[in-house]
């Protein structure tokens, strides 16, 4: 278990809540749910002649509020998971929920044939405070990685493991805080633990490696009302290689805006990957409209039911390997670790 910072493990200050090394483990250690104290430090209670779960508590030497994660944080966390893989069975990253779902996504394309199941969970309360969402969420988390072999990065939270990259914060204050609206659960917890067998990932053939997002000229830029053209320009501009396009509905832009339209188009001949997402939190993008056409005719890629979070760091991640833009935008559109839905061309059907 890697704490990385974030609520779950935060203390009061004059400042507010910030995270703190050290505590978390003593809090573990005296509470009888996370720790048998008949047994080796750090494991879990279990009933007689069941499988005991057993974890280690490793942590940043500065803990981060997750607003203050960057790409270098992210090959931190991998870095470290790789570096004790084969001791393991499995892994629990404590993560803030803020920026949860970018890291679920970019360690979700960073780690090559995983065959192993990595979970990052967090908590909207401190562990230590009484009312608490920490306790069940952690727990859970151990609880899955201790005996479910889910060669995945899921994403733990109220009771239901989600892909990572699939996965988004949809509220700010409620404890269900976060969502997988485009793919079921995983697994859901209740009275007993339910896997959702045919969602799960194959395990992925061959040796496990990082492959670290380094490239970060990438950047979202969504759509509103009225946008001027030059914002648009200048945000293309170089040292941009990748944009994520958040559009309206199933992928609409301004269709008539001709200086839009030639600003993408411009950049897109410059070799800046661009790439469509709705700003819509279910559904995909989709080309039904004339307005979201234009976009595919300046040369911006469509990207499916990928969560802008999933987009970006997948976009960040090709780009800083070795491909062409045009190998970019062909891999932009491949499912390459379950965060886009493949569908077959629709088929319309009309009434007699």
């Amino acid at each position: 278990m890697l704490y990385t910072g974030g609520t779950i493990g935060m203390e009061p200050s004059p400042r507010g809540y910030v995270p703190a090394r050290g505590h978390l483990a003593d809090a573990l250690a005296s509470m009888a749910s996370f720790h048998d104290s008949t047994q080796p430090r750090f494991t879990l209670p279990a009933p007689p002649g069941t499988r005991r779960v057993r974890y280690t508590l490793d942590e940043f030497e500065d803990p981060l509020d997750s607003a203050n994660i960057s790409a270098r944080d992210w090959t931190d966390m991998a870095r470290k998971i790789e570096a004790v893989y084969d001791d393991y069975d499995a892994f629990v990253i404590l993560h803030g929920t803020d920026t949860m779902a970018y890291t679920a996504s970019a360690l979700s394309f960073m780690f090559e044939n995983l065959n192993k199941t990595v979970i990052l969970t967090g908590s909207q309360i401190p562990f230590n405070e009484v009312r608490s969402d920490a306790r069940e969420n952690l727990l859970g988390a151990l609880t899955i990685a201790g005996h479910f072999d889910l060669p995945e990065v899921g994403l733990y939270f109220r009771d239901r493991l989600f892909r990572g990259n699939r996965s988004r914060k949809v509220d700010a204050s409620r404890l269900d805080a976060f969502d997988s609206p485009n793919y079921g659960p995983l697994a859901e917890v209740g009275i007993d633990i339910e896997i959702q067998d045919a969602r799960v990932r194959a395990a992925s053939p061959g040796e496990f490696r990082v492959s670290p997002i380094l490239n970060e000229h990438v950047a979202a830029l969504r759509l509103y009302p009225g946008m001027h053209v030059e914002i648009v320009q200048n945000f293309l501009r170089p040292p941009t290689q990748g944009v994520v396009l958040e559009t309206y509905g199933s992928g609409n832009a301004p269709d008539r805006d001709e200086a839009f339209l030639a600003a993408l188009e411009t950049a897109s001949a410059r070799g800046v990957v661009i790439v469509n997402c709705t700003q819509c939190e279910r559904g995909a993008v989709t080309e039904d409209y004339a307005a979201g056409m234009a976009l595919r005719e300046a040369g911006v890629v469509p990207g499916g039911d990928m969560t802008p979070h999933a987009a970006l760091t997948k976009l960040a991640w090709l780009l800083s390997r070795e491909l062409s833009a045009a190998e970019v935008r062909a891999r932009m559109g491949e499912d390459l670790r379950g965060e886009l839905t493949i569908r077959a061309p629709s088929v319309r059907v009309s009434a007699r």
